[in-house]
Formats: C-alpha cells, sequence, structure tokens
C-alpha cells in the first residue's frame, strides 16, 4: 500500500494535550490529522496530564534541543495524607497516615520549597541507570538508588486549599526537568502526613500560555475544513527572546551554504549566546553565536533552505 504524500508543513502548534494520550500519541494523531510525518514535540508530558504541548512539523522540529525558553508552568492538585508508588493519585497506596496540615503550615512549608532544591527522580520515570529506564524496573517490582538532581522552582504559590479534604491546588514556575509529583510528594514528606499529586495541567511551555492552544478537536475541525495550515505558528517564534542579526542578500546566501561570516562587517549585539538570524525581507535564516575571540559568526541551526 502507498504511503500518503508528507504535506510539507512547517511550523509549531501548540496542542492543548488531552488526558490519557502519551506525548507520543499525541504526535501519532497529529501525524493522522495533519498529514505530516516528521513532528516533534518540546517536553514531555505524562499520561494523566493535560496542557501546553508545542509540536513542531517539519524543518521546526529541528528547534526541538535548542529552545530558549524551557522553564515550565503547572497547575498542579495535591491531596495529603497518604502515598502512592507512583507519587501521583493513579497509583498503588503504599502508606495512608489520615493526616492533613493546616494552611499555616503548608504556607510555611511551600516557602522551603522555592529557588534551588535537590529532587531524587521517581522510580516510575523515564531516567535511565545504566541504561534502563527507571519505568521499566518500577514495573518489575525493582528499586534502584537515585542520584539528587538539581531544579529550580522559581515560584511556588498555593491557589486554594481545604483542611477539612486535605486537597489544595498549587501554582508552580519551574526549571526543565522538575518532577511536579515528586515536589507535592517531598512536601507532604515534609509535614509528615504524606501527599501525592492529584491532577497537573501544564499552562506555559517554550514561552507560550495555555490560552495559546487549540484542542485536538479543534485541530481535527480545522484539518476537515481546510485550514489545519493557518493553526500553525512560523518557527522563529520560538526564538523571539534571542537578540536579532539581519544580514544583506550576499551575507545571507553565505550564512545558507555554512560560511562562517566576518563580525566586522556583521551588525550585532556584543553579547554571547544564540541569535537569531534573518535576512532580507526579514526572512527567518537560523540560529548563529558570535565567536569574538575569531570574530566570526558560526551558524548554529539552519530553518531556512541552502541558496
Amino acid at each position: 500500500m502507498s504511503r500518503r504524500p508528507d504535506t510539507g508543513l512547517c511550523g509549531v502548534l501548540l496542542l492543548n494535550k488531552p488526558q490519557d494520550f502519551t506525548s507520543f500519541d499525541a504526535v501519532a494523531k497529529m501525524r493522522g490529522i495533519s498529514g505530516t510525518r516528521k513532528i516533534g514535540h518540546s517536553g514531555t508530558l505524562d499520561p494523566m496530564a493535560t496542557g501546553v504541548l508545542p509540536l513542531l512539523f517539519g524543518t521546526a522540529a529541528k528547534a526541538c534541543d535548542i529552545l530558549p525558553v524551557t522553564d515550565k508552568r503547572y497547575t498542579a492538585g495535591v491531596k495529603f495524607g497518604l502515598e502512592t508508588d507512583t507519587q501521583d493519585i493513579w497509583g498503588t497506596v503504599t502508606a495512608q497516615s489520615g493526616k492533613v496540615p493546616s494552611r499555616a503550615a503548608l504556607e510555611e512549608v511551600l516557602s522551603r520549597f522555592t529557588g534551588e532544591i535537590l529532587q531524587v527522580p521517581p522510580m516510575y520515570s523515564a531516567v535511565q541507570i545504566n541504561g534502563r529506564r527507571l519505568y521499566d524496573l518500577a514495573r518489575q517490582g525493582i528499586e534502584v538508588e537515585r542520584q539528587a538532581r538539581p531544579v529550580t522552582i522559581h515560584a511556588l504559590t498555593l491557589l486554594d486549599y481545604s483542611e477539612q479534604t486535605g486537597q489544595g491546588t498549587l501554582d508552580v514556575c519551574c526549571s526543565k526537568g522538575t518532577y511536579i509529583r515528586t515536589l507535592c510528594h517531598d512536601i507532604g514528606e515534609a509535614l509528615g502526613t504524606g501527599a501525592v499529586m492529584s491532577s497537573l495541567v501544564r499552562t506555559e511551555a517554550a514561552g507560550f500560555p495555555l490560552s495559546a492552544c487549540v484542542t485536538m478537536e479543534q485541530a481535527e475541525q480545522a484539518a476537515r475544513d481546510g485550514v489545519f495550515p493557518s493553526l500553525l505558528l512560523p518557527v522563529e517564534k520560538l526564538f523571539e527572546t534571542l537578540p536579532v542579526i539581519t544580514l544583506g542578500e550576499a551575507q545571507a546566501r553565505m550564512f545558507q551554504n555554512g560560511v562562517r561570516l566576518d563580525l566586522n562587517r556583521v551588525r550585532c549585539t556584543k553579547i554571547g549566546g544564540n541569535h537569531a538570524v534573518y535576512g532580507p525581507g526579514n526572512a527567518f535564516l537560523g540560529l548563529a553565536a558570535c565567536d569574538f575571540d575569531r570574530m566570526e559568526l558560526v551558524m548554529q541551526k539552519l530553518f531556512a533552505q541552502r541558496s
């Protein structure tokens, strides 16, 4: 059976991932909806979680490992008085104290979890140890020692809490690699009550808010109406926080062919790190770094087609 030709779409779709979909499921579903085979995503979301999942179509998939904004934001439900093997409400209960903290005690403990903290990755996670995924070991009933890793909690706010039910809601702004269910577990441990994550919505990723996302149903309808490409943002939207370099026609052609440009002939900021590079007509070309030791503009990633 012949394969349907690829649509050649390129850009970023901000999907509000539905519950009970893995990130891979969401990508597979979107391949069927859009007719595009090459789709990547920026940041895995667990099946029970919903919220912002940027999907990168075509050459935009090159951006997966070089996104300038990697912090995430979540709204997380937390339930006190029990613990599970997965650190969330969907796991097997391993301890049940029935204790719930007072609001004052909870707010005091939250202050200890702001800033740079150490987290031990949960056994039910995709972290690899000696070439094996922790969740594969956990499903075999094997628990191994894990090294604590530094993560940063930029802001942690209690949105609501009931001392009667022991249930609350947290707003968490954090660095890439933070496990929210581990955060809930550790807060419960610090309070001596135990706690699990009871819900999770990612409200921001790659600098994009949940309000900018479309649902799977909206994407399907757009495909039926023949307007699916209008849902895609241009890839340069991912790099709006970077300083900009604009090249002339001849420089743009050389840049696209991998030539290192003389920084003495390029107008740029005198700062390190990646820059977003544009050509004539404000056409986005790719990313480059300024090597001030050699005074060269060095391509990091090309998104435009070579001249």
